[in-house]
Order: C-alpha cells, then sequence, then structure tokens
C-alpha cells in the first residue's frame, strides 16, 4: 500500500480473527478517566485489545498515552471509569495484574546494569535460551554487563524478559525510543511474533508510525487526553498523513 508521498508502507489486513473479535477483551477501559492527584489527564477513554492482537496507540508528546498505559498496569487508580481484565472491572495494583500475566514494559528501560545480560535474565526469571530464542543478538553478549550494552541490545534484554514469560497482555511504551531503525524493526517483529504464536494481547505506545502500521491489527489516535481517531491498521495506513498533519504534530 502507498502513502500520499509514493511510500510502500506494509501492513496486515487489519482484520482480527473472528474467535478474537467476539471473545472477551484481555483488556478494557470504559470511560476511564486518570491523572495525578484529583486532576485528571485523560478522558472517557475506550480501548480494547483482545489476545492475539497488536494495537498501537499514537498521539503528540503530552496527549496522554503514558498516563493511559499507567492507568491499565494499575499505577494510577481510576477517577472515572473503569479498567477490566479479562472481561472483570479490578482496581489491583500492579503488582497483582502481573501475578496474572500483565507485563509493563515503561519507556525507561529496566535493566540492571552492574549485572551480566545473563544474570539480568536470571534475575527476572527467564530461562536464557528462551530469551536467546526471541534475540539471538544477545547470545554473544551473554557476559557483558548491562551498562555496556548499547541501547538497542538494552531494550532487546528488556523485552527478552518480558516475552519469554508469555504475558497474557503486554503494555509497551516508546519500545523504539532514540534506536536505530533496524532495531526498532527487530523490536516489532518480538512483539508481533508474540501476539500471533503465544496469543499476547499487545498494547503499543510507539513513536514510528509508519513502522508501527507494518505490525499493528489496529490503532487508536490520542490527542489532549481523548481517544479522537481510531481503525484498523490498513485504514489507517491510507490517512497517514492527514493523521500525522492534524493529529500527531507537535502543535496539535
Amino acid at each position: 500500500m502507498n502513502d500520499a508521498n509514493g511510500t510502500t508502507i506494509d501492513v496486515r489486513d487489519g482484520a482480527v480473527p473472528p474467535r478474537m473479535a467476539t471473545g472477551v477483551p484481555a483488556v478494557r477501559t470504559v470511560g476511564l478517566a486518570a491523572g495525578y492527584g484529583a486532576q485528571p489527564v485523560v478522558h472517557d477513554v475506550e480501548i480494547e485489545v483482545h489476545p492475539g492482537e497488536v494495537v498501537t496507540l499514537l498521539g503528540p508528546n503530552g496527549a496522554g498515552k503514558t498516563t493511559t498505559l499507567l492507568a491499565l498496569a494499575g499505577e494510577l487508580p481510576p477517577l472515572a471509569g473503569h479498567v477490566e481484565l479479562d472481561g472483570a472491572p479490578t482496581r489491583t495494583p500492579l503488582h497483582r495484574r502481573a501475578r496474572n500475566g500483565l507485563t509493563f514494559v515503561t519507556e525507561e528501560k529496566s535493566v540492571f546494569m552492574g549485572l551480566s545480560t545473563r544474570d539480568n535474565l536470571r534475575v527476572g526469571g527467564v530461562r536464557v535460551q528462551d530469551a536467546l530464542a526471541l534475540f539471538p543478538e544477545l547470545e554473544r553478549r551473554l557476559d557483558v554487563r548491562g551498562g555496556l550494552l548499547s541501547g538497542g541490545e538494552q531494550q532487546m534484554l528488556t523485552l527478552a524478559r518480558a516475552l519469554a514469560r508469555r504475558p497474557r497482555l503486554l503494555l509497551a511504551d516508546e519500545l523504539s525510543m532514540g534506536l536505530a531503525p533496524l532495531i526498532v524493526q527487530r523490536l516489532l517483529e518480538a512483539v508481533r511474533a508474540a501476539a500471533d504464536e503465544q496469543g499476547t494481547a499487545v498494547l503499543l505506545v510507539e513513536q514510528h508510525v509508519r513502522k508501527a502500521l507494518r505490525y499493528a491489527d489496529r490503532v487508536y489516535v490520542m490527542r489532549r487526553g481523548r481517544i479522537e481517531l481510531s481503525g484498523t491498521a490498513a485504514e489507517m495506513a491510507t490517512r497517514i498523513d492527514e493523521i500525522e498533519d492534524q493529529y500527531l504534530s507537535a502543535g496539535t
């Protein structure tokens, strides 16, 4: 598929398999408002992600994307509305949601800088062979301290620890921030494979909009704390210039 500039954007067909679309979402928000203290940052947010689906949440800086993920993860309590996990409303904190299969990858890399790659995996309760199946690039870096890994290697390690646990739900905030395009592609490929092969439900906040569309099933666009646009990745690819100009530019 070509955008208005003639750039090819390869996307999936955007269709969620019927068993996914008709089943209970892994996560769903109903009229969600959340923020800090008593001040809401996001308002009336309606999002759902099904097992085996990759959904991308787009928006300019300050739109409320991270706040939304924090509320879904249980780090911020709803100020209105609620979050549902597997169809049941919940107000449990992050550590309890994690025990039930939720993994939250924040934009800060969660690497123990003084430990080797191998020991980072062990501390995370992940078998080395499972991590290497996801990112074979880490094999030659197993005995290198986390602080000496490149930024891309640190993010591979972070995502390997998350995905090797076979989470039911992955929330990922800006996986690709500051990374080279080839590394971004590897990370997004691993996320897509987790959805396709493990049935993981993925909600991904991503700054590389055009790359994200290649791996996503559906897209939500957030601006000023509200969801203003949603559709399949295929639909959004045909409107990419409009979306970038009207919804994602710094002035919006």
